[in-house]
């Protein structure tokens, strides 16, 4: 069967590992790159091994992200990279100064030791910023081939007809989503290519996307009320729901763009 065209529904990025997607109008993809702004920054639970000068993909339960800590979704934060302060709700921490970072680890300690099984003085949060480290190509990605990660609507659609429940595509916190797919059709992709836009970047797909439990998180309540990996293995005999990508060569991309699959 030959595949459907599709086209992006939106564009999300997410600064702060586990934390706050942020909808984006429209950026530019670079060769190699990674999706802009995406995983720059990471709240380290305790020494996790991290090495700025030599940083190596870690188990995410290294950090505070929704698989261990559900509560993260109580703090709604967003990113001002001009400024360079990351807001929770109202309230702006400047993260370009120590006294800033500080005072955001220290907020953040409060609010899991209120709602989690936490002990902030056994185990500190430290706050990470790529953008410090001696390597450029590096982010906090689950995976080091998370470079560009692209979520298929309506796959998330028949997932939730079959557990019978409204699942939002946020918890699967991917940077472009796309509509007019088949469901899981993408999956079958692994090698081919996608072209964005008549003139805009074209993408390598490089493999589907295992999930894990963070995605039973509801965004809104932060409660775990959707078993969504074993749905996934009960429905589709697999874990996975999306695409990791590599950018092959650049271009500007918005809402409303073609996804092209090159797959002939």
């Amino acid at each position: 069967m030959h595949p459907t065209n599709g086209k992006i529904d939106s564009l999300w990025r997410h600064p702060v590992k586990g934390f706050t997607p942020e909808p984006v109008a429209e950026t530019s993809l670079t060769v190699d790159g990674f999706f802009p702004f995406d995983r720059l920054f990471a709240l380290e639970v305790g020494p996790s091994g991290y090495d700025r000068d030599d940083p190596k993909f870690l188990s995410k339960m290294k950090y505070a992200v929704l698989a261990r800590f559900p509560a993260v979704v109580r703090l709604r934060t967003r990113y001002d990279e001009i400024t360079e302060r990351l807001f929770i709700d109202d309230c702006p921490f400047d993260i370009a100064q120590p006294a800033g970072r500080h005072a955001l680890e220290r907020h953040i300690e409060t609010m899991l030791a209120a709602h989690e099984e936490y002990d902030p003085v056994a185990q500190p949060l430290r706050f990470l910023d790529i953008r410090e480290s001696a390597v450029d190509h590096y982010r906090f990605t689950d995976s080091s081939k998370g470079f560009v990660s692209i979520l298929n609507l309506n796959s998330v659609r028949d997932l939730s007809a079959r557990m019978g429940i409204d699942l939002d595509p946020l918890r699967l916190r991917a940077n472009i989503w796309v509509e007019g797919w088949s469901a899981f059709e993408d999956h079958a992709w692994v090698g081919k290519r996608l072209r964005i836009g008549e003139k805009g970047p074209l993408l390598e797909v490089l493999k589907p996307i295992l999930r894990c439990v963070a995605t039973h998180v509801n965004p809104q309540t932060a409660q775990r009320d959707a078993e969504m990996v074993q749905a996934l293995w009960t429905h589709y005999g697999h874990r996975d729901c999306g695409l990791y990508c590599r950018v092959v060569s650049p271009g500007l991309i918005r809402a409303g763009d073609a996804v092209d699959p090159q797959v002939t």
